[in-house]
C-alpha cells in the first residue's frame, strides 16, 4: 500500500518533477504469484497497474495501491520485455525471448500476433524479427515494431498486421541504431527512438525521416511519454558496466525527464552507485504514471546485478519493481 509505506519528507528530483517514495508498493503478492523481473509496466485508464514480468506469471495486475487484482501468461511468454496500452485498451506485449509482438486483451486473448515464435530473422539482416523490444501506436493505429537485439531496425505494420515500411541499420549516423530499446509515439505522430548503446533519444516523422534528437544520457532504456504534443520525455537510463566505469558517478542508473527540446527538468537516482535504497535503481526498464501522475519503474534487476555487482552476492529479496509518489506541482505547472 502506498500511504503508510511512504518515506517521510524524501523528495527526489527537482522542480515540478519531484517524487517521494513508496517502498512496499505492491509486495503483497498472493504466495503462488513469483514476480520476476518487470521488464515492462503500463497504466490503464483505471489506473490499474500492469506489470510484464519473467516470473511464474508473466502479466500480473495491481491497483494503483498495490492490491493484486489478477494475472495471466503463463506457458505463452518466453522472455517478457515490452509493453504499452492503446486507444482501444489492447496491451502490446513484446517478447524478445520468442521474437513476437502479441496484441492481447487485458484478460490475455490473443488478438493479434507478429512474427513466428521461436523463428528469429538472421541477425542485423534488417528483416523481422530478431530479438524485437518494444512498439509504439501512430496516431493512425499503425504498429511500430522497435527491433533493436539482434537487429537495428524500426518494422511498421498497419493495424491489422500488414508490413507497411521500415527503416535503420547498424552505426551511429542519424537514422541509424546501436540496440533500439523503446520506441513512443506523440499524437502529431512523431517517434521517439531509445537508441540505447548510442546514448541518445532520436526523433522521426511517421515516415522514418530523421528530425532531431536528445543527447546527455547514457544507455536510455525505458521511455514514456507526457503530454499529448511537444511531450516531456521520461526516460529510464542504464548504468554503467564496464570495470573502468562501474563506479563513476553520475552516469546512472537514473530516470531523466526532459523536455521536447531536450531541456533537463528533472534527475532522480542517487549517485555514486546503483542499489535498493530510496531513490536508486538497478536497471529502469520500464516506466509508466497513473492519473495523479506518480510513477511506476520496473527493473530488470537480477539481470543487471552481475554487471553492476559482479563479486557481490544479490541481496534477498532483489527489488524488482518500485513506485514513486508524485509531490504536489506549483500552480500553474504541467
Amino acid at each position: 500500500m502506498d500511504g503508510p509505506d511512504n518515506l517521510a519528507g524524501l523528495e527526489l528530483g527537482q522542480g515540478d518533477w519531484r517524487f517521494t517514495p513508496a517502498p512496499a508498493w505492491g509486495t503483497a503478492l498472493p504466495a503462488e504469484i513469483q514476480l520476476g523481473d518487470v521488464a515492462a509496466i503500463a497504466v490503464d485508464r483505471n489506473d490499474r497497474v500492469f506489470l510484464f514480468n519473467r516470473g511464474s506469471h508473466p502479466m500480473v495486475i495491481l491497483d494503483r495501491h498495490g492490491t493484486f487484482l489478477d494475472a495471466w501468461g503463463t506457458g505463452v511468454f518466453k522472455n517478457p520485455h515490452g509493453l504499452h496500452i492503446g486507444p482501444d485498451d489492447a496491451l502490446y506485449c513484446t517478447d524478445d525471448g520468442d521474437h513476437t509482438v502479441r496484441k492481447c486483451t487485458m484478460q490475455g486473448q490473443i488478438l493479434l500476433q507478429l512474427g513466428t515464435p521461436a523463428t528469429p530473422a538472421p541477425a542485423m539482416s534488417g528483416q523481422p524479427f530478431c530479438r524485437c523490444c518494444h512498439t509504439a501506436l501512430s496516431p493512425e493505429g499503425d504498429i511500430y515494431v522497435a527491433d533493436g537485439y539482434g537487429n537495428a531496425r524500426i518494422h511498421v505494420y498497419a493495424p491489422d498486421g500488414r508490413p507497411l515500411f521500415g527503416w535503420g541499420q547498424p552505426g551511429t549516423e542519424p537514422g541509424q541504431f546501436n540496440l533500439p530499446h523503446n520506441i513512443c509515439c506523440d499524437d502529431d505522430g512523431w517517434i521517439y527512438v531509445a537508441d540505447r548503446e548510442n546514448h541518445r533519444i532520436q526523433v522521426f516523422d511517421r515516415k522514418g525521416r530523421y528530425e532531431t534528437q536528445l543527447n546527455n544520457l547514457h544507455r536510455p532504456s525505458a521511455l514514456m511519454l507526457f503530454g499529448r504534443t511537444c511531450p516531456v520525455c521520461i526516460v529510464g537510463e542504464v548504468g554503467p558496466y564496464m570495470n573502468v566505469n562501474r563506479r563513476t558517478p553520475n552516469l546512472g542508473p537514473r530516470i531523466s525527464i526532459m523536455a521536447h527540446d531536450g531541456t533537463l527538468l528533472s534527475r532522480i537516482g542517487v549517485t555514486p552507485a546503483a542499489g535498493q535504497g530510496p531513490g536508486q535503481f538497478y536497471s529502469p526498464h520500464g516506466i509508466a504514471m497513473d492519473s495523479q501522475g506518480d510513477l511506476y519503474v520496473g527493473e530488470v534487476s537480477s539481470r543487471a546485478w552481475p554487471s553492476l555487482f559482479p563479486d557481490t552476492p544479490p541481496p534477498n529479496p532483489l527489488r524488482r519493481m518500485q513506485k514513486l509518489l508524485r509531490v504536489r506541482a506549483t500552480p500553474g505547472a504541467v
